[in-house]
């Protein structure tokens, strides 16, 4: 079994999140929540990628 890489659980824990904040602003109608939540996404989907590519290059995936 290979071993879990935490930093990848702790990101992808923290998108959901944030999309799941998105459907929040969005039943209360709060476009600040939808505006802050998207960029969070982002960001966090971000991290995530370049992560797993600095790894990928260092031959550690």
């Amino acid at each position: 079994m290979k071993n879990i890489h935490w930093i990848f659980v702790l990101y992808s824990f923290l998108a959901v999140s944030s999309m799941c904040a998105i459907g929040v602003g969005v039943a209360e109608k709060s476009p600040l929540t939808i505006i802050i939540s998207s960029i969070l996404v982002l960001v966090f989907m971000g991290l995530g990628f370049t992560k797993k590519k600095k790894l990928r290059e260092q031959g550690l995936l």
